[in-house]
C-alpha cells in the first residue's frame, strides 16, 4: 500500500496527526495545528468532514465522554465543531506546503462526492462505521488508499467488513483501536494487531487514545505499519477530544519514540506491559457506550406512513446505533411499514414488515 509515494510498511510507522475536531471550528487553528504537526514529525494530518444535520438524527445521544468534558446537546456539538469544505482545501493546501499529506475521515454517504473534490491523499473510516458498508465502499470507490479503524469492534465485524472492500485491494489498511477517550493503560489492546493480522494480509496499524506516548512505541515495536494519534493546541481547551490528545511537544516526542521503538531490538522492552493486551480482537466493556452513540443506524428521512412501501429515498444513516445497521438497507427497502414511522429516527424491526415492498 502506498499513500502518495510512501510505503506503508512494518518497521517504518506512518504518524497521522489526527486534528479531528481539536481545531474547534476554526480555519485558522486547523492550519496552526497543520504546523505543529510538520515540525513535530508526523507523515499526515486528519481532519473530519462531517454536517451536524447529516450525522446526528433527533435520537442522538452525547457519549459519556462527551457528556464528562462538559458538552450537553450532540447536534449543537457538532455544529461548532464543524469545518467546511472551503477551509478544509486551506488546509490541505497547506499540508502538502509542507510535505505532509492530508487524510479526511467522511461521516456520510452524501458527503463523499464533495469531499472527492479536494486533492487528499487518502480517506479513513471512524470506527463506529466498520458495520457502514454504504459508506466504506463509497470510499472505495474513490480509487484512494483507505484507511479502517476497528474499534468497539468484534473479529467477526472486521472479517464481514473485509469482505466487503475486497476490491480495494493493496489500497486498504487497518487499524486495532479502542474506542474509549482516553484509554487506560490495561485496555490499550495493542496486541489485537495480531488477530487482525490473521485476517488481513495488509498493513496492519494502532489508533491511540491512550493519554500518554509511550503506546505508540510499543505498538511500533509490534510492527504497526501507521500509528494514529489525536494532536491539540491545548490540554485544558473545552471540547470532547483535547482531554485525550498530545501538545505539539509531546507529539514530537511521540513521532520520536515511535520511530526508534521500530528499529530491531526495541522489543526487549515490551514485557511486561499492561498494554499489550491479550492477541483478540473484542469489544471491550469501556466501548460499549461508545458504540451504541456513535454507531450509524437506517434513519426515516420523512415521515412514512403504515403500510407504504420504503424506498430510497425514504431512508438515510445517522446516529444513533439503536436502529437497523445500515449494511441491512437491502432487507429494509424490500420492506413495507408497518406502523407510521415518524420522520428523523432509527427504525427498528418491529416497524417494518419484510418482503412486502412493491419496489
Amino acid at each position: 500500500m502506498f499513500i502518495g509515494d510512501r510505503r506503508i510498511q512494518a518497521g517504518d510507522p506512518y504518524i497521522i496527526a489526527e486534528i479531528g475536531v481539536n481545531h474547534d471550528g476554526d480555519a485558522g487553528r486547523a492550519i496552526a495545528l497543520t504546523r505543529s504537526a510538520a515540525m513535530a514529525g508526523a507523515d499526515a494530518v486528519k481532519l473530519q468532514f462531517f454536517r451536524a444535520e447529516m450525522l446526528m438524527s433527533r435520537a442522538s445521544r452525547l457519549a459519556a465522554y462527551q457528556a464528562g468534558a462538559g458538552e450537553r446537546d450532540p447536534a449543537e456539538m457538532l455544529r461548532r465543531l464543524e469545518l467546511g469544505i472551503d477551509a478544509m482545501g486551506e488546509v490541505v493546501d497547506e499540508a502538502h506546503r509542507l510535505g505532509l499529506c492530508a487524510i479526511v475521515t467522511v461521516f456520510s454517504v452524501e458527503l463523499v462526492p464533495e469531499a472527492d473534490r479536494l486533492g487528499w491523499d487518502a480517506y479513513k473510516t471512524a470506527s463506529p462505521d466498520v458495520i457502514h458498508r454504504p459508506l466504506l465502499e463509497a470510499l472505495m470507490e474513490t480509487g484512494l488508499p483507505l484507511i479502517v479503524s476497528t474499534g468497539a469492534a468484534g473479529a467477526d465485524e472486521v472479517e464481514r467488513a473485509i469482505g466487503w472492500l475486497e476490491r480495494a485491494g493493496d489500497r486498504l489498511a487497518l487499524l486495532q483501536c479502542v474506542s474509549c477517550y482516553p484509554t487506560a493503560d490495561g485496555d490499550a489492546s495493542i496486541g489485537a494487531m495480531a488477530a487482525l493480522r490473521a485476517m488481513f494480509d495488509g498493513p496492519v496499524g494502532y489508533s491511540d487514545h491512550t493519554a500518554g506516548t509511550r503506546a505508540g512505541a510499543i505498538a511500533a515495536a509490534c510492527g504497526a505499519a501507521v500509528l494514529e494519534k489525536h494532536l491539540t493546541w491545548s490540554n485544558g481547551a473545552a471540547g470532547p477530544d483535547h482531554a485525550a490528545s498530545l501538545e505539539p511537544e509531546a507529539f514530537a516526542e511521540y513521532v520520536e519514540s515511535a520511530h526508534e521503538a521500530a528499529e530491531p531490538g526495541w522489543t526487549s522492552d515490551l514485557a511486561p506491559d499492561p498494554r499489550l493486551g491479550p492477541q483478540v480482537k473484542r469489544v471491550l466493556d469501556c466501548e460499549r457506550d461508545v458504540r451504541e452513540a456513535s454507531r450509524q443506524s437506517i434513519v426515516s428521512a420523512r415521515v412514512i406512513p403504515a403500510g407504504a412501501p420504503i424506498g430510497r429515498g425514504d431512508v438515510t444513516f445517522k446516529r444513533p446505533g439503536t436502529g437497523i445497521p445500515p449494511h441491512e438497507l437491502g432487507r429494509v427497502l424490500a420492506s413495507r411499514a408497518r406502523v407510521e414511522i415518524a420522520a428523523d429516527v432509527p427504525i427498528v424491526d418491529d416497524w417494518i414488515e419484510e418482503g412486502a415492498s412493491d419496489r
